[in-house]
């Protein structure tokens, strides 16, 4: 329990200002405040606001604005819908696909159905992890001026796995382990059927 200052009676003020008077400043520069009667309250100084506070947590600059940012950054960005221990062995490759899809050498307009048809197919039968191969991309000559990214399946795969109609039955999208296909490849585990 703090005890609240009992102010200074007049010979104490007087010795004070005696003092106070001979008294050089270090800073003569800041104006100098008006004694206070006894009967206003002791007011708490204001914190000041250094470039740190202990404790304080370190605020990193925001990194500059990236207009295509990585894949596995987008992904790992997501919020985790499924139980983090699942998902920490799903990651580890731990845990085994129960169906697989292969949308190599596929273009865009024959892999989407078929994506859908599988996802859909998945979840009515009752699977939870799946496994989506899309191969990780050829490295082609770029001559336009807006730059193409490799494997046009591979970043369009988890943008089609968020949207209608099989955005709604799919609960997690990660990029596969090593041992499932690694960056060219997706887990995508389900939701359960009801």
């Amino acid at each position: 329990m703090t005890r609240r200052p009992r102010g200074l009676n007049p010979d104490e003020r007087d010795l004070w200002h005696r003092i106070a008077a001979t008294a050089r400043p270090l800073h003569p520069d800041h104006p100098v405040r008006p004694d206070r009667t006894d009967k206003e309250s002791p007011r708490k100084p204001k914190p000041s606001l250094g470039a740190f506070r202990l404790g304080e947590a370190v605020h990193k600059p925001a990194p500059a604005h990236n207009l295509a940012p990585q894949l596995n950054d987008h992904l790992a960005s997501q919020p985790l819908r499924m139980d983090r221990n699942a998902f920490d062995r799903m990651t580890r490759g731990k845990l085994k696909p129960e169906a697989r899809i292969d949308l190599h050498g596929m273009t865009l307009a024959e892999a989407h159905p078929e994506l859908i048809r599988f996802v859909l197919s998945a979840h009515a039968d009752g699977k939870r992890l799946v496994l989506v191969i899309t191969g990780k991309g050829k490295i082609k000559d770029d001559h336009g001026p807006i730059p193409q990214r490799m494997g046009a399946l591979r970043h369009q795969v988890p943008h089609w796995l968020s949207a209608p109609p099989i955005g709604s039955s799919i609960l997690q999208v990660t990029t596969a382990n090593l041992r499932h296909g690694g960056t060219g490849a997706y887990y995508v585990y389900l939701k359960r059927g009801r």
